[in-house]
């Protein structure tokens, strides 16, 4: 059977002819376009006839709550700030089955069915982005929640009137542990006179942000503010895994994205000790593991749904 999987991320959509071992046979990867839906699930089509000519169906992955194969909104995406059916959108388009999911559920689908995550029952994606993303994978089936909601660890709040978040709110996961919150606190630091390497290393890579490997070049140094600003990172991760895990009582976390691939399994650790002074049940032989599939998670993880959903 051969189905596609497509993960839209806010810079790139990376298609994949996937295999039934949830092997990857083929790709194609195009810029994520800035105009709206309608462009961006263009681009999904094209990518799709790429990698193959009749898929019996296709999973897509898109940043944003989803229910019923509509998105609800992507902050990450210029334009969808509305409702876009794009399941539907794309069925009619392709001529298959389409089904469209949140892109970090289908990260974790991924894990779960090929990566880090297999032989999970109570699984928890987390995902070290510009935000802070999650997904999970409950009883040996993706959780979406009532409205397409569910798994976000990003906006689960450890401090009331801490730190304002890109979604508005304040005290937040994403507000201490995402990227773009992080480059926040160093322009903020660095404009109260407190010094930095971290720009320096920045220029030295040739790097128009502060990426995972200028992070990591920085904390090799010892750089004070990159050391404070990680190590604040990693104790709010630490506080909203364990809420999670209180609440859900799950057997293994994966932790994935650009930081996570960058500093390794040293990093989970890091964060499975930030996390286990909060755990109701702390004995538990749980699984803190760094994702194995790297960009592949998302394409994996949204084949592996196309393919339950014509076997249905």
């Amino acid at each position: 059977m051969t189905v596609v999987g497509v993960d839209v991320g806010g810079t790139n959509i990376l298609a994949a002819l996937v295999g039934t071992g949830s092997e990857v046979v083929g790709r194609a990867k195009a810029t994520t376009p800035g105009g709206g839906p309608e462009e961006v699930l263009d681009v999904v089509c094209e990518l799709v006839g790429e990698v193959a000519e009749e898929p019996a169906a296709v999973g897509v992955g898109i940043p944003g709550p989803v229910t019923d194969g509509v998105v609800r909104f992507a902050p990450n995406l210029v334009g969808w700030a509305e409702p876009v059916p794009a399941g539907q959108i794309l069925s009619e388009r392709l001529g298959v089955p389409v089904v469209v999911d949140n892109d970090a559920t289908v990260g974790a689908v991924g894990e779960w069915v090929a990566g880090a995550g297999a032989g999970a029952s109570f699984l928890l994606g987390v995902w070290l982005g510009t935000g802070v993303g999650g997904g999970l994978v409950l009883g040996g089936r993706a959780y979406r929640g009532a409205f397409g909601g569910a798994g976000e660890l990003g906006h689960v709040v450890i401090l009331k009137g801490g730190a304002l978040c890109g979604c508005g709110r304040r005290g937040c996961v994403e507000a201490y542990a995402g990227r773009a919150s992080m480059e926040r606190m160093v322009e903020t630091a660095i404009g109260a006179g407190e010094h930095t390497a971290l720009h320096e290393i920045m220029a030295e890579r040739g790097k128009g942000r502060l990426t995972a490997g200028v992070w990591a070049r920085a904390l090799a140094a010892e750089d004070p503010l990159a050391t404070r600003i990680i190590d604040e990172a990693v104790q709010a991760l630490g506080v909203g895994v364990a809420s999670v895990i209180n609440l859900l009582d799950l057997d293994t976390v994966v932790v994935g994205g650009g930081l996570a691939e960058k500093l390794g399994q040293p990093l989970v650790d890091r964060i499975a000790d930030a996390a286990r002074p909060y755990l109701l049940v702390a004995d538990a032989e749980r699984r803190f593991i760094v994702a194995a599939l790297g960009d592949d998670a998302g394409v994996v993880g949204a084949a592996a749904l196309a393919r339950d959903l014509v076997r249905h």
